[in-house]
């Protein structure tokens, strides 16, 4: 079984017992969520589409921890003019556990 759920304005699978990395939401480490905004739900063949969203559905999550991402470097540059620019950036992020998807 598994469903398509949006968290955080993102789009993901989820599975139970699967690990996602998202967004950095606004809970603490621990706490346990409910994402109503499932677009999809399949259970063993049987595929629930929502228009937009599946009614009664609802998936269950719980907040591992709260992390940063890897580092990007954005630079930028143009060529024969002097002008060079180097940025770094850390995206917030959250590791959560899907704990069931009810459909």
């Amino acid at each position: 079984m598994y469903a398509i759920v949006d968290i955080a304005g993102q789009q993901f699978k989820v599975e139970k017992d699967i690990k996602l990395y998202v967004h950095r939401l606004a809970s603490k480490e621990g706490d346990s969520l409910t994402f109503d905004q499932v677009l999809l739900v399949d259970d063993n063949g049987k595929v629930k589409v929502g228009a937009p969203t599946v009614s009664g559905a609802s998936v269950k999550a719980k907040v591992l921890s709260h992390l940063q991402g890897d580092k990007v470097i954005v630079f930028k540059k143009k060529r024969r003019k002097g002008y060079q620019k180097s940025n770094g950036h850390r995206q917030q992020l959250s590791q959560i556990l899907i704990e069931g998807i009810n459909a």
